[in-house]
């Protein structure tokens, strides 16, 4: 099964403060993707699933990825 990449947006809320996010994926389905978040909130944040909402996941084009270690991950940029 081929990955595909994904950015995830939305909110969560700690402490009565709301914190945005958003995340680029590389993962098969947009489930694991929001299993991924809900991993990395929960475990650096200390963020219940329940306060985490998603406003949107999509599935991206790689000329599109920003974030420069996916993107040496997928052989778009050299490294000197």
């Amino acid at each position: 099964m081929s990955s595909k990449i994904w950015l995830a947006t939305g909110e969560f809320t700690k402490l009565k403060r709301v914190f945005k996010f958003s995340r680029e994926l590389l993962a098969p389905k947009e489930e694991h993707v929001r299993e991924k978040i809900y991993s990395e909130l929960g475990s650096r944040h200390k963020v219940g699933r329940k306060y985490i909402k998603f406003a949107e996941i999509k599935e991206i084009k790689p000329e599109d990825v920003k974030n420069l270690d996916l993107r040496k991950m997928l052989g778009l940029e050299s490294e000197i």
